[in-house]
């Protein structure tokens, strides 16, 4: 890589992550080396770009003004990477992915197992978060794509995939752990275990649509310490079907009276000019159900 770009990379990365340590780690540079390049850039522009303190480093007003240009520059020598790519095809790559707990444990292994027999030295970045952090990644170039319940942001391009069932979860000995389908005004009645991802939840939504007040008792964004107090009596929960596969929890799991549903899809900002190893890792998506044998 042609040594300004690296120092222009160097730059947009430190600024990205508000700190010269975490953009030495993303870039495999030392910290000493993101710092050095920073200078070396401050004392051919002639201007201060970053004000270094205890909490980070965050841009001087002459930096706000010349980044977008720096970012730039780094977006365009991707594009040309990306041409040079698929002239010679694909030998080797770098794909980083935000993902849910969900997609991460039952999607992301068979994709991956599927895309690794034809494309061996690809490597891979996981970045596991809830909805708006991960849309928030995609749209810093943190990642190089990730996958979110949709809609989501407009200026991403999305892939839609599958819709994905909400079912409720109960205590084995609850009252209605025999009933065929659980009634959306229940929900109301017993203490509610609420799994918030984020800003975007589509479970609060449900308690919207149907205009009921939950008596929430605990919200986490962790599926499995959801499972977990359900288990133990607590009260009862809302999850996705994809998580509740190969579930180690003694619960019940009932359809809703009213069926409710979440689009799952992956969003980038940019498929055309997104790399090589990220548009051949979109053609692996079919293989992200488990094979039956």
């Amino acid at each position: 890589m042609d040594m300004n770009i690296q120092k222009y990379l160097a730059l947009v990365k430190t600024v990205e992550y508000g700190s010269f340590t975490k953009a030495a780690e993303a870039l495999s540079y030392s910290q000493s080396g993101i710092s050095r390049m920073i200078n070396d850039l401050e004392a051919e522009w002639r201007v201060s770009l970053l004000e270094r303190g205890r909490s980070g480093v965050r841009l001087t007003s002459e930096g706000l003004k010349l980044l977008p240009y720096a970012k730039s520059v780094c977006n365009e020598y991707q594009r040309l990477q990306t041409q040079i790519d698929e002239l010679h095809g694909l030998q080797s790559g770098f794909i980083r992915i935000g993902t849910f707990s969900s997609v991460a444990t039952h999607w992301l292994p068979n994709i991956i197992k599927a895309f690794q027999k034809k494309y061996p030295r690809v490597e891979y970045e996981l970045l596991l978060g809830d909805y708006t952090e991960i849309e928030r990644w995609i749209l810093e170039g943190r990642v190089d794509c990730g996958f979110l319940r949709l809609p989501t942001h407009p200026k991403l391009e999305t892939i839609f995939l599958e819709q994905d069932k909400l079912l409720v979860i109960l205590p084995e000995n609850h009252p209605l752990a025999n009933c065929d389908r659980f009634p959306v005004q229940a929900l109301g009645e017993f203490p509610f275990m609420l799994l918030e991802k984020g800003e975007k939840t589509e479970i609060s939504d449900i308690f919207e649509r149907c205009r009921i007040e939950p008596k929430v008792l605990f919200t986490t964004w962790d599926d499995y310490a959801i499972m977990a107090m359900v288990e133990s009596g607590l009260g009862i929960s809302i999850l996705p079907e994809l998580i509740l596969k190969r579930t180690p929890y003694h619960i019940v799991v009932k359809e809703l009276e009213v069926p409710a549903y979440r689009r799952i899809g992956l969003a980038l900002k940019d498929k055309e000019s997104a790399p090589l190893a990220v548009k051949r890792f979109i053609d692996y998506l079919p293989h992200r159900r488990p094979v039956i044998t």
